[in-house]
């Protein structure tokens, strides 16, 4: 008896958080935002494994296909879905429901940080997933390419770990400005110079442009295989996927293609990537982030 009144009593004691979980998963999904930029990214993947079909291998299609969720454009979508819960114009709301204490102040923060981690991570493999197991399994005329299953699950887990990061800082950015549009300009001014500056040092830990640039590396990796005897891409490989690149970002900007510099997929450029490092990096990033934004929330006036 006792046993079954505990458990029931921790049920009621997170039916609070799981309730606003399911009421922000619903309402995310039954947002214009979500489903439009679900449709769209998923006619975008498949316009660009289209385009690409008889032209690039395995790994750097699969590269092309993460690429609008680290760089461009669905990053703007990410911060936006992330810097809105705790802004100021969702004060009044939370004010009665977290005064009165039937839930607390970083309960709330993590329910509605998850509910929006949830979305985020699920129109990313909604989108890529298919198409990822299509370009693997699929016959193409192609040369023969060496993505393995530990090498694609790895890749994607690192970039679900950058979304995550990208969320978290929505939610700092959102706590500490309390204006949604302000914070989300701001975040965008500050990462994409960031990510330039780090990308140039070839600092995949560190940059989304960088760990795009190294996924063909990763997606090829074995487990327990050294670095070292990774496959590298050809020279030839790396130039097309660095023209396929920025044809990608020409189209989406609207502006001429200009020449891209073969060295942006050097071959051999990323064959010491570890997986540790990136996963160690965007993971403690993400805790600080979002440790910094239940600190910020929970000192703030409601």
């Amino acid at each position: 008896m006792d046993s079954t009144a505990e458990v029931t009593a921790s049920g009621h004691v997170f039916m609070p958080y799981t309730a606003i979980l399911q009421h922000d998963l619903r309402t995310l999904w039954r947002s214009r935002l979500v489903r439009l930029w679900l449709a769209v990214a998923c006619l975008l993947s498949i316009l660009v494994t289209l385009g690409n079909w008889t032209q690039l291998q395995d790994a750097p299609l699969i590269a092309m296909l993460l690429f609008p969720f680290l760089i461009f454009p669905w990053f703007l979508v990410v911060i936006v879905l992330g810097v809105t819960p705790v802004s100021a114009t969702h004060t009044d709301t939370l004010a009665d429901g977290i005064l009165c204490r039937p839930v607390t102040r970083y309960g709330y923060v993590l329910a509605t940080w998850g509910a929006r981690v949830f979305t985020v991570l699920g129109v990313y493999l909604l989108t890529v997933l298919p198409l990822c197991a299509v370009i693997v399994l699929v016959k193409r005329p192609v040369p023969a390419d060496h993505v393995t299953f530990y090498g694609l699950v790895t890749t994607l887990g690192s970039v679900a770990l950058v979304l995550t990061l990208v969320v978290s800082l929505g939610f700092l950015a959102g706590t500490l400005l309390q204006k949604p549009l302000l914070a989300a300009v701001v975040l965008v001014f500050v990462w994409y110079p960031v990510n330039v500056v780090l990308s140039a040092f070839s600092l995949e830990e560190f940059s989304p442009i960088s760990l795009n640039q190294a996924a063909t590396t990763q997606l090829r990796a074995q487990w327990g295989l050294d670095p070292n005897d990774r496959t590298a891409a050809s020279a030839a490989e790396a130039q097309t996927l660095a023209r396929q690149a920025e044809k990608f970002v020409s189209l989406l900007s609207g502006t001429p293609t200009q020449p891209q510099k073969p060295e942006f997929f050097e071959p051999g450029k990323f064959e010491d990537f570890s997986l540790a490092r990136v996963m160690l990096s965007y993971g403690l990033a993400t805790l600080a982030a979002f440790g910094l934004s239940v600190f910020c929330f929970c000192r703030r006036d409601l």
